[in-house]
């Protein structure tokens, strides 16, 4: 196993999961390959269930999450994963995983790390947005509407938010009202 190999999966992963513990192995296929714009659709498929195959990932379909912590990997300005190692991975290794962090230990004390802040529980908003004051309302509405938990509802609209970067609350939470089927015309009356 070369380090590259094993490096660029370490990335992928930090990069797929930076702010989540679990993903479903559909949204691991979207990142790669329509946020990212790394793989075709197929060779995302191929890549997540070679990535669980190889133990980079554990547990369901539904309900993975990376092996080890990779969040302290750092993704160099322009970096592009090579499909090949995607679809085709090394086998996780976690000893050379332990020989690698401590080679790289008298580096990391010098560097300062970014504390890791946990994701926000509120929506990003624009103050002089009029719809701003209606995302509580909005929110409750499709709680109430889909059937999901408020939470949830919260959850799905941040990662939109943090995909799209600049879309406010307001229109990231109509854009979760629209994936659940909801009647749009009612949306833009709670937006009113």
């Amino acid at each position: 196993m070369t380090e590259a190999d094993a490096e660029d999966i370490r990335r992928v992963l930090a990069i797929c999961f930076r702010g989540e513990s679990e993903l479903d192995a559909m949204d691991i296929e979207r990142i790669l390959s329509l946020d990212m714009g790394w793989l075709k659709p197929d060779e995302a498929a191929t890549a997540v269930q070679a990535m669980i195959k190889s133990g980079w990932l554990k547990g369901g379909q539904e309900h993975l999450s990376p092996v080890d912590d990779f969040s302290s990997s750092s993704t160099p300005l322009g970096w592009y994963p090579r499909p090949q190692r995607l679809m085709s991975p090394v086998q996780y290794n976690p000893a050379s995983e332990q020989v690698s962090a401590t080679e790289d230990e008298p580096q990391t004390a010098e560097v300062v790390k970014p504390q890791q802040t946990p994701v926000s529980v509120e929506l990003k908003e624009e103050t002089n947005d009029p719809r701003a004051a209606t995302t509580r309302r909005l929110l409750k509405y499709i709680a109430r509407a889909s059937g999901l938990e408020s939470e949830e509802v919260q959850r799905r609209a941040t990662r939109k938010q943090r995909a799209l970067v600049h879309v406010t609350g307001w229109m990231a939470l109509a854009l979760v009202a629209r994936d659940q089927g909801l009647d749009m015309d009612s949306v833009i009356q709670a937006l009113s």
